[in-house]
């Protein structure tokens, strides 16, 4: 019995171990199903559950120029998909609307037949399509009109229509001002404005539900689930878009004349600091100019002789330099510490005032001033620039600054001789906007101010934020040196190195730089490149505005700033002068008379005045009426005739005249007219017998 029991039990263990053996194997064969032959159905269905928040990129704000003008918007772009398979999407809709959406779809992209359109729908729905490409870069007008068509109307879950919105970022006059509008992109670093504003541009992106389904697409899910991103604000800088265009122009036109590497351009308001044009061009390897590079707020070189304005006044608030104090130049050739400097001009300037050495931009002559002054105390001269603000950066708000150096006795280059060379320009690096806002600070009257680029921010309408003018130094040296250097500017244009630029409507004041171009550490090598430029503002009585032009190593003859940088800068002048109102002083206004028993005629064309008084049998008296052009006064009984003197090169006086014979008049002479208004001359911006500079501009306000 024993035995048996045995046998039994071990019967039960083998049964036991074989089950558990059968379900071991069970198990296994179930895995290698599911991972092998199964494997790729239930990956797919566990990617089909897959769903994550995704951001929805809200849209940049624009970026507006002063007079509200668009420079960088974001253009919305649309990708059209459809859902199939969409749980409202019933068979009967899609039979009805099919046939009528294939033919709108064709009418609107033009890219196939209704058939095509019809058959290719159809074969999707049957492929349980559930994200459909219909079409990429749809734009905005187009995606209204696919929310009215046939099935699609019925929207996302009725008629399986799925609309995402991408942004791209247009800047409507394409290089205007592009390098200082700037751009950000992913993994570069910001440029201008764009990077500057990143923050305030960008908005607050959104957040949708997105499933991943078949093909690793991620398809958007319930709108429900859906966070709204938020705009970004807007952007309102200083930059007047048609001083920015001349001053590219201009630039563009002495780069090529000069066949120059490259060069930039600054106009700033002298009281405010608000930048209104900046330019940058640089030549390509095909010898086109581009805006590639941010010269005007990265470049950091010697400036040359446009430094020669700030040593002088150091010395001057220090007492021992005044403008009409005078130094000896000799024959042009003299010896500072070993090291010989010659003046431009051959033979020398000999005795003269400091303000005529400063006016020929002798170097001789600052040197002399200059050691004369500091040679016992090299360091005192040093702490005088930096007192008036130099060689700091000015911190502005675009990214890039070039970084200023002014040596000083505690940096391993100085030696004794490096005080005289930084006078006249060298071993000195400064920016052209950091050079532009000391000039300005001294138009200014000693006023240092912060450029600014950027007025306002705004959320459409509504003000986020207002940027007020800055003021870095509210005098950066005492009333009587700013008198001294508005003198030596002054004096540069009237008798010196820039007399090209005199005129005779306003007066410019500034300064002329000419400079050798260092190759990094190896010295100015074998074949001398020149960096020209001109600074200064305008009009010299009441400046309103300043302004640097810098051109980069001119290969032709010429490389002397009068005639490489002169021409922009009295370009730019010319024109911001001629078409700002408030620089001019008020014209005497000469009425008509308002009423009177006979019609009130015009001022104008003799013959033709005769020929309507005789018409109008209206009595007509001429006194002393031989010229062409007549002045009219109508009496109660009669008019009178009497002559208008046009003198040959002289602006004649309009007044009175209709627009018609005005504009024959003075386009004859050379002026280029602008009408205000309707009816007869009331008002001319340029005062009758001022002398004709061929090409200015005229403004006429008419009754």
């Amino acid at each position: 019995m024993a035995e048996d029991g045995n046998k039994s039990g071990l019967s039960r263990a083998y049964i036991a171990y074989f089950m558990m053996c059968a379900v071991g194997l069970a198990i296994v064969v179930k895995i290698f199903i599911i991972q092998v032959i199964e494997g790729s159905h239930w990956r797919e269905r566990a990617e089909n559950l897959t769903t994550v928040y995704q951001d929805i990129d809200a849209v940049r704000g624009n970026i507006y120029a002063d007079d509200g003008s668009m420079m960088a918007t974001s253009v919305p772009i649309y990708e059209v998909r459809m859902d199939l398979n969409a749980d409202g999407l019933t068979n009967e809709t899609f039979s009805e609307g099919i046939d009528s959406l294939s033919i709108k779809l064709s009418e609107l992209f033009q890219d196939r037949t209704p058939t095509e359109w019809k058959r290719r729908l159809v074969g999707a729905r049957d492929n349980g399509a559930r994200y459909h490409l219909i079409k990429r870069n749809v734009k905005f007008h187009q995606m209204k009109a696919l929310r009215t068509f046939p099935i699609f109307r019925k929207g996302k879950f009725r008629g399986g229509l799925i609309v995402l919105q991408q942004n791209r970022r247009e800047r409507p006059f394409r290089m205007l001002a592009a390098r200082t509008i700037g751009y950000e992109r992913e993994d570069i670093a910001p440029v201008g404005l764009e990077g500057a504003y990143s923050k305030e541009l960008s908005g607050v992106s959104g957040k949708r539900l997105m499933q991943k389904i078949s093909g690793g697409i991620w398809m958007p899910l319930n709108d429900d689930n859906e966070i709204e991103p938020q705009d970004g604000f807007d952007v309102h800088t200083t930059i007047n878009l048609n001083i920015q265009d001349v001053a590219e122009n201009a630039l563009l036109k002495q780069l090529r004349i000069n066949d120059a590497d490259h060069g930039c351009v600054i106009l700033m308001e002298v009281a405010t600091g608000e930048i209104k044009a900046i330019a940058n061009l640089g030549k390509d390897d095909e010898g086109d100019y581009w805006e590639y590079y941010n010269y005007a707020i990265g470049e950091s070189a010697e400036p040359g002789s446009t430094f020669k304005l700030p040593a002088l006044m150091v010395a001057m608030e220090d007492g021992y330099v005044k403008a009409t104090d005078t130094v000896n130049t000799g024959n042009g050739v003299a010896e500072f510490q070993g090291e010989t400097m010659r003046d431009s001009k051959e033979g020398g300037y000999g005795r003269v005032s400091v303000k005529d050495a400063f006016a020929v931009s002798s170097n001789i002559g600052v040197m002399r001033a200059i050691e004369k002054s500091y040679s016992e105390e090299p360091a005192k001269f040093i702490k005088g620039l930096r007192k008036m603000d130099l060689g700091k950066s000015i911190g502005i708000e675009i990214a890039g600054e070039g970084a200023p150096v002014i040596v000083d006795p505690s940096d391993p280059t100085w030696s004794g001789i490096t005080y005289l060379w930084s006078s006249i320009g060298y071993e000195v690096k400064m920016t052209p906007l950091q050079v532009l806002s000391f000039y300005n600070a001294v138009a200014n009257n000693g006023k240092m101010v912060k450029p600014k680029f950027v007025r306002r921010i705004t959320d459409k309408s509504s003000v986020v934020k207002e940027y007020p003018t800055e003021v870095i130094s509210e005098s950066i040296c005492s009333s009587s040196t700013i008198k001294q250097a508005h003198e030596l500017l002054e004096e540069v244009v009237q008798t010196g190195t820039a007399k090209n630029l005199r005129n005779s409507n306003y007066r410019i004041a500034g300064k002329t730089g000419t400079a050798r171009i260092a190759v990094s550490n190896k010295g100015y090598g074998k074949k001398i490149r020149y960096l020209a430029s001109f600074v200064g503002y305008f009009p010299a009585d009441k400046p309103q505005y300043s302004c640097i032009v810098v051109v980069n190593a001119p290969n032709r003859n010429s490389y002397y700033a009068s005639h490489v940088a002169g021409p922009i800068f009295k370009e730019i002048a010319d024109k911001v002068y001629s078409t700002s109102i408030d620089i001019h002083d008020d014209l005497k206004s000469i009425e008509t008379d308002a009423f009177t028993k006979l019609p009130v005629a015009k001022n104008g064309y003799q013959k033709d005045l005769m020929k309507v008084y005789e018409e109008l049998e209206i009595p007509a008296v001429s006194k002393n009426a031989e010229n062409k052009w007549v002045v009219v006064q109508t009496g109660p009984e009669h008019v009178e005739v009497s002559r208008r003197n046009i003198m040959e090169n002289l602006v004649p006086n309009v007044l009175g005249m209709s627009a018609q014979d005005a504009v024959f008049l003075l386009e004859n002479t050379g002026l280029v007219v602008e009408l205000r208004g309707r009816g007869v001359i009331k008002k001319q911006s340029i005062t009758p017998g001022a002398k004709i500079q061929n090409g200015d501009r005229i403004i006429l306000e008419l009754t």
